[in-house]
Parts: C-alpha cells; sequence; structure tokens
C-alpha cells in the first residue's frame, strides 16, 4: 500500500522521540510529548483520509500523471481535464505511476475533500486535497507511451533506503533546529543532540506523510 512508507517513518519518529524520554528534563519531555502527538495524529489522520473509500460511484475520467519538482519537493499528481478548469489530485508514490501513460482513463471517485483515482486496478492513494489551482514549479508529463525500462525504474524508485535517502534532504535544517532549542531553554550539547535527532526525523517524516515522489 502507497501510504505504508508514511506510516513506518511515522513510527520510526515516535521510536526516537520515546527514546529521549528517559534522559529528558521537564521541558525537553513537554516538547517530545507535542511533537510525538503531533506526529501520531497526523500520521493516523493521513492513513485514514487516504484509504478512506469514496461515498460516490465513480467517473471515467481522462487523466495525467505530472511530477512537480519544486525546491526540495517532489511529489506525483494526477491533473483531471475538465470544465471550467482542471482538477489537481496529489497523491502517494506508487510504483505504477511510473508506467502510467499519459493522456489515459481512469476511474475517479470523490472521497469528501479528496478524490481517489483507479487506473488499471490499482487504486491511487490521495496525498491532500483535491485543487483547481496548478501546483507551483516544473511540472513534467508522463511519457505518452510506456517506457520500456519503467518497471526497472519503478523498482528502484520504490526501495525504501531510496526514498528515506531522497527525503532526508528535509534534515539540512535539524542543526539549526537543536541550536535554536539550546539557545532558548539551554541545555548543552546533550540537548542539541537530542534536539537535532528529532528534528531531522520529523524532516524525514513531513516529507513522507505530504506524498514525497522518489521517481
Amino acid at each position: 500500500m502507497a501510504v505504508r512508507y508514511p506510516v513506518v517513518v511515522g513510527m520510526c519518529a515516535l521510536v526516537v522521540c520515546g527514546a529521549f524520554i528517559p534522559f529528558a528534563d521537564a521541558d525537553q519531555l513537554s516538547a517530545l510529548v507535542v511533537v510525538a502527538a503531533t506526529v501520531l495524529g497526523v500520521t493516523g489522520y493521513t492513513w485514514f483520509a487516504a484509504t478512506r473509500n469514496g461515498s460516490q460511484p465513480g467517473r471515467r475520467a481522462t487523466v495525467h500523471r505530472v511530477r512537480q519538482q519544486h525546491r526540495l519537493t517532489s511529489r506525483s499528481w494526477i491533473e483531471i481535464h475538465e470544465e471550467p478548469d482542471p482538477l489537481w489530485i496529489p497523491v502517494f508514490f506508487d510504483p505504477a505511476l511510473i508506467t502510467m501513460p499519459t493522456p489515459t482513463t481512469a476511474t475517479v471517485h470523490e472521497a469528501g475533500a479528496r478524490s481517489v483515482v483507479v487506473w488499471d486496478g490499482r487504486r491511487l492513494l490521495p496525498a491532500g486535497r483535491t485543487r483547481r489551482s496548478e501546483p507551483v514549479g516544473r511540472l513534467i508529463d508522463n511519457p505518452s507511451r510506456p517506457d520500456p525500462d519503467g518497471p526497472v525504474r519503478a523498482r528502484i524508485a520504490a526501495r525504501p533506503m531510496r526514498r528515506i535517502v531522497l527525503d532526508a534532504q528535509f534534515a539540512v535544517a535539524a542543526p539549526f533546529a537543536g541550536a535554536l532549542w539550546v539557545y532558548v531553554a539551554g541545555g548543552g550539547l546533550p540537548a542539541f543532540v537530542g534536539a537535532t535527532c528529532v528534528a531531522a526525523v520529523v524532516a524525514v517524516w513531513f516529507a513522507a506523510v505530504r506524498g514525497s515522489d522518489p521517481s
């Protein structure tokens, strides 16, 4: 399931937070509890919203798979051409997206503020709300014919270590968060190390839960 990766990363973030609890003072413990509660709540809601069944019968539509690149962000979107403006659905990465020809026909199910796209028997899980405005950054359409090397690229892109390494780019600011914590609350080197580790794993989780695309 496409949403498994962000759930696993969220669990890892909770483990890291829990590992520092025995060494935390009152202020640090409060911060760890807030961070852990946020990670748990957002991850749980993301899983629920992504796996929720559509409340209405599906409709056939012409769709495009578009890969967005904006600064450190890389996400997959499904663009649905309709009047007056196209719909844009952010989706969690699925290896099937790499071999998806563009344009193609899929079934779209409405699920509240989100939409679920079913293509070739694969359920593409939404990573956010459906929107009318075009995503910012560079948008790259899939080719109209499947890439012969697509299955190989899909297997490589789906490797957990590759995904973690790519999402770890967001952790570059973690030392600054650690330094800020020490500046505000004190604690010296141990507090800096702990805050940096927590900030780093939360940054990786944040990228994953938003639907990062490793392709």
